[in-house]
């Protein structure tokens, strides 16, 4: 994923609306701030471009039968976002509202940062939180370089301001293409506490200086202890 403040989101953002409609906004569609059109450093092709591994698709393991779901916590701001199989560990920003009313996406030029919409469902609360992050920056490869690479069963921690670590386990990780991003599915309301992890793949549009699909990481609070 690569954009910033200013970035041309497709749909308006109104204050008051629901969590769907705002992490619609945060991930479907981006602006490349590259300062020219070849592929981000060190890559042959975008590394999202890889295939998921989604459960039972092409020989992926299915992912075990699911255990009963941890109890929601209380909202609480999320300070830092930790996932040991992909070596992330990086800290939160909020994100926000621009004059237009579309969400900005994190800062382009920090490749360790990532963000998630101060209005919106804190992790670990009932609901979907969204988190977002970039595959690549104007600096090289981002924090989320290798998110498509995650497997059911891994785990996601996220360090919460009131001194909790909400500890998610991930059910699927798929991609789907920007032009018929599934809303629904991704931002709908659960009865759980659950999460969602985005970022740009696939295939990157020169013309368009975009990348065409999102991978979408899905997982559900398992656990959680104190810090």
């Amino acid at each position: 994923m690569t954009g910033g403040p200013g970035s041309g989101m497709p749909r308006l953002l109104r204050v008051g609306m629901g969590a769907a409609a705002v992490g619609l906004l945060l991930i479907y569609n981006s602006v490349d701030t590259r300062a020219g059109e070849e592929q981000p450093a060190g890559q042959a092709a975008p590394p999202a471009a890889l295939a998921p591994a989604v459960p039972g698709a092409d020989g992926a393991p299915a992912a075990p039968a699911a255990a009963p779901a941890a109890p929601a916590l209380r909202r609480a701001k999320p300070t830092r976002l930790r996932i040991p199989q992909i070596a992330v560990d990086a800290p939160f920003t909020e994100l926000t509202l621009n004059p237009a009313g579309q969400l900005n996406a994190p800062p382009p030029d920090d490749k360790n940062l990532v963000g998630w919409y101060r209005d919106g469902v804190t992790p670990g609360e009932r609901g979907s939180a969204v988190v977002a992050g970039h595959v690549d920056t104007t600096k090289g490869p981002a924090v989320f370089l290798l998110l498509s690479l995650l497997n059911p069963g891994n785990k996601i921690e996220v360090a919460r301001a009131d001194g909790t670590v909400a500890v998610f386990s991930v059910d699927a990780v798929e991609t789907f293409a920007k032009n018929a991003f599934p809303d629904q599915k991704v931002y709908g309301r659960t009865p759980d506490a659950q999460l969602r992890v985005i970022t740009c793949g696939g295939a990157y549009d020169k013309k368009r200086r975009d990348y065409l699909d999102n991978v979408v990481v899905f997982a559900h609070l398992e656990s959680s202890h104190q810090a």
